[in-house]
């Protein structure tokens, strides 16, 4: 089947058992292809063909309300609901997003780039349904990994309380990013070797329901079955929470999977169907992953499954960290580094394999994560937390309360800061900055290349106190010169690039770039900017700003960040506080949220671009000469 002629689900439901297998099969060499070009989260919609397809068959969307967590796992939805035809414009630049889209088609009824939303929005919608007098099914889809963060057992434990009756598909492929940690993740082993007990739940049910007086006999049943049920199986949890369980289920045949999906339908209440699936399936290279690199990658070789790979040689960003923090950490047993499920994404692997006892991957759960590095601090450890911008959002009152308040000497290795490209909306990391800057004790900084972050490194952990936060961007460094001593960088102090006349540029991390490449462009007019490396986003170099108002110079801040709240805006304020006129133009972010795309193409369309720069810095120029 040409699967990208595919206009709706509802021709499903007619396919046989045969037909069905082979649709899937048409699906899979379907995103094998594509995604061969365009990159993409391809392992975990490889193991979620049947089940994607098993829902459509056993529930009517868009009337059904199917809400995917995180949305990696959307793709085949996306295919089966209409939008096949627009895989080739799969993350780029004006196409087809990469999550479930709410302007795309009424059939995504939920949009999520961040886990454990989907338990929480199935029962607001349930809730919705229920008091509307509604009638129609929800059945958010959560993966295994997701039930490690704190929202989706909140869910959970008020979903079972009410007893708000939903279908919840748990996907256990027994990996989210890299492999899944904790007591959750070893309750799921249990309970994929424990069938004994549904079988008998259901063949017991099955035969109560034909006798005269069944239903007392069945709550008779029911209170021995939960008696018998600790013998029978190691995992109740979520049956004591007042969900009833079926399965597990093999996630890759469809018999099951309808069978499954039938009996959740007849209960009334909340129902978990554990369904067991092979995330990689039907491709090798993504099978075989054991670690997480299939999870999201850019191009990679049809025939191999090799990653297609840029012309630079120059270290990852990610790379440059967590090879010095483990240097720190090989000399002082007080160095402990901490992740939320991404040791893989943060390239700490080396990290975990070489340094177990000061290493901690807890899962997918920042906050724990957050409040765990300041309790570490509290004892006289420095802790190391590498977390995603985009996730830290997710940890912002344990920021605010238990680190920052506390003064807690806590490292923060902020990745993908700045604009970060295919993912977009949900993971552009430009946001860290206004949401960290007001609190009271923190420092944030972001080095303009490799040699300058090994030293802000150095300088965070040993030479400054409270909480450090220093931020880099997605991709490569520039490939600069190391050295091999590392040295201290003066607490809040700038770095000046090259002296100028009338105009100043502020910016830091690969904007400097950009600047430089501004710059060499005007002086080709005679026109002589200073540019600063302005590293420390907080605190300000309040002693250079005053210097350019003695200077008369104006001003230009330049960041991939929100305008508002951000450091440009710091910048004003710290004059407006000192009653000090100053003429300054920030570019950045204004207040809109940016679609995925090509960085280059995005930085253009708000602004951060050499032709838009160049031209503010004329503006400025013109101003100050009709004012002279």
């Amino acid at each position: 089947m040409d699967v990208s002629k595919i206009k709706d689900p509802s021709f499903i439901k007619d396919l046989t058992d045969d037909e069905l297998i082979a649709l899937s099969s048409d699906i899979r060499q379907f995103l094998i292809e594509k995604c061969a070009i365009t990159g993409g989260h391809i392992g975990a919609n490889l193991g979620v063909v049947e089940l994607t397809i098993a829902i459509h068959r056993s529930f009517n969307s868009p009337e059904d309300k199917i809400i995917f967590d995180v949305g990696h796992q959307a793709y085949i939805h996306k295919i089966l609901t209409g939008r096949g035809d627009k895989f080739d414009t799969l993350r780029q630049y004006k196409g087809l997003s990469g999550f479930p889209k709410l302007s795309e088609s009424p059939h995504d009824v939920w949009e999520a780039g961040h886990s454990s939303t989907s338990l929480s929005a199935a029962i607001g919608m349930a809730k919705a349904r229920d008091i509307m007098g509604d009638d129609y099914d929800v059945i958010p889809v959560i993966g295994d990994g997701a039930l490690t963060g704190g929202m989706a057992l909140e869910a959970l434990n008020h979903i079972g309380h009410d007893k708000t009756d939903m279908t919840i598909v748990l996907n256990d492929n027994e990996m989210s990013i890299a492999p899944n940690v904790g007591a959750m993740h070893n309750m799921f082993g249990r309970l994929r070797t424990n069938q004994n007990y549904n079988r008998a739940k259901v063949d017991i049910d099955g035969f109560l329901s034909k006798l005269p007086g069944g239903h007392k006999l069945r709550d008779s049943a029911d209170r021995i079955k939960d008696s018998l049920k600790y013998l029978v199986v190691t995992g109740v949890f979520f049956e004591e929470l007042g969900i009833k369980y079926v399965g597990p289920v093999d996630g890759h045949n469809y018999n099951d999977l309808k069978e499954a999906f039938e009996t959740s339908k007849r209960i009334k209440g909340p129902v978990i169907v554990h369904v067991i699936t092979k995330k990689g399936k039907g491709y090798r290279p993504a099978e075989d992953d054991k670690i997480g690199t299939w999870h999201g990658l850019g191009p990679y070789k049809l025939e191999t499954g090799e990653q297609v790979k840029g012309n630079t040689t120059a270290p990852a960003w990610s790379q440059i960290f967590s090879d010095t923090i483990q240097e720190f950490a090989e000399k002082d047993k007080r160095v402990v580094a901490i992740t939320p499920a991404m040791p893989v994404g943060s390239k700490l692997t080396r990290f975990q394999s070489e340094l177990p006892k000061q290493f901690f991957d807890v899962g997918i759960a920042e906050q724990h994560a957050v409040t765990m590095s300041a309790g570490l601090a509290a004892n006289g450890m420095l802790p190391y937390v590498a977390i995603y911008s985009t996730f830290l959002q997710r940890a912002y009152d344990q920021m605010l309360h238990d680190v920052d308040r506390q003064n807690l000497h806590v490292v923060f290795g902020i990745d993908r800061s700045g604009l970060v490209g295919a993912d977009g909306e949900t993971h552009q990391g430009v946001f860290d900055i206004p949401f960290l800057s007001h609190m009271p004790n923190i420092s944030i900084m972001m080095p303009k290349d490799e040699n300058e972050a090994r030293h802000m490194l150095h300088s965070a952990f040993y030479e400054y106190s409270g909480p450090v936060a220093v931020r880099y961007p997605r991709g490569n460094g520039l490939g600069v010169a190391i050295d091999k001593a590392l040295q201290s960088i003066p607490f809040g102090k700038w770095e000046t690039l090259h002296k100028g006349e009338e105009i100043a540029v502020l910016s830091f991390g690969p904007t400097l770039q950009l600047i430089e490449e501004v710059r060499n462009e005007l002086l080709k007019e005679g026109i002589k900017i200073e540019v600063v490396n302005a590293r420390f986003i907080k605190p300000l170099d309040t002693d250079y700003l005053d210097q350019l108002v003695k200077e008369n110079k104006s001003i230009i801040t330049v960041e991939e960040s929100m305008l508002s709240g951000g450091f440009g805006s710091m910048v004003v304020n710290y004059y407006n506080d000192q009653n000090q006129p100053m003429d300054i133009k920030r570019i950045g972010i204004s207040d809109e949220y940016i679609e995925h795309g090509d960085v280059e193409l995005l930085l253009n369309d708000i602004g951060i671009s050499k032709a838009n720069i160049i031209n503010e810095i004329k503006q400025l120029l013109k101003r100050k000469n009709e004012k002279n």
